[in-house]
């Protein structure tokens, strides 16, 4: 079994323990409830088993949650696809989405990515995020699960501060400069950025404006170890793991970093932009 599906049936199966929870709902009493056996609700729940998108139609009736019926379905189909719906995927908020990323942070030692327009999202801040969030629940006429998705974020982020784990990100100087929240939060939000690039496991590198490039930015994607590739669309994730297409973003990936700035000059390019900032 792929440590993608596996990591997403977990995630899938953490979301049902939480509603469960957070109706007070005993396991033993939600299996009696729909005339399933006890070890079921625990398989289902600690990822050991895939639902039906019956099981998870009952689930949600059970803990007296139908709204989140779609959120659930959305976690289920995205199990083993490629081409992953943000439709689906984002019925129910951002909540969803978020746990999965926590379970494929957790499984992956080394994370590489390029971000072209925003501040990759291990390093935002929670008024960075929120902002994000909150924007493209707009844009997608989404639920706002704004705050549960800003905490799931932020508990991502302690991977950060783990032994043995490396991120290493690409960003694109634009995305210094680009805002999705007010001048106050975007200078919080680079501060941040500044100090990332002191933290052990971060090795961070700014493309800057005018870098002669041997090939030119693509789309924002992040490479979980050697296993896994994940590319956002405006309507889908793409999840790619066939080991020519890993190759490929891997390429490109290396290429991009050999002109990019790290260390100190980084942080300049970083404090020029928070410079620029209007504050008044």
């Amino acid at each position: 079994m792929s440590t993608d599906f596996q990591s997403s049936r977990e995630a899938l199966g953490a979301r049902l323990r939480e509603l469960r929870t957070e109706a007070s709902v005993e396991g033993k009493d939600l299996a009696a409830k729909l005339g399933w056996q006890a070890s079921k609700v625990s398989r289902l729940q600690n990822g050991k088993q895939t639902p039906t998108a019956t099981d998870i139609a009952a689930w949600a009736q059970g803990v007296g949650r139908p709204d989140a019926e779609a959120e659930l379905q959305g976690l289920r189909a995205g199990l083993e696809m490629k081409h992953r719906s943000w439709r689906r995927q984002l019925a129910g908020g951002h909540r969803g989405r978020q746990a999965v990323a926590i379970k494929e942070t957790e499984a992956t030692q080394t994370i590489r990515g390029l971000e072209v327009s925003r501040i990759p999202g291990l390093f935002q801040t929670q008024e960075y995020a929120r902002a994000i969030f909150d924007a493209n629940a707009e844009f997608r006429g989404i639920p706002s699960t704004t705050e549960a998705a800003v905490e799931a974020r932020t508990r991502r982020q302690d991977a950060l501060y783990e032994p043995g784990k490396s991120f290493r990100f690409l960003v694109c100087e634009a995305a210094l400069y680009y805002r999705s929240c007010p001048a106050d939060a975007m200078a919080e939000q680079l501060d941040r950025l500044y100090n990332v690039v002191g933290l052990r496991s971060v090795e961070l590198g700014i493309l800057p404006f005018g870098a002669e490039l041997r090939r030119t930015v693509p789309h924002a994607f992040w490479i979980y170890d050697k296993r896994l590739v994940i590319v956002e669309t405006i309507s889908e994730e793409l999840w790619l793991t066939a080991e020519d297409d890993i190759l490929l973003y891997e390429r490109a990936w290396d290429w991009l970093s050999e002109s990019a700035e790290y260390g100190p000059p980084a942080r300049r390019l970083i404090g020029r932009a928070r410079a620029s900032l209007d504050l008044a």
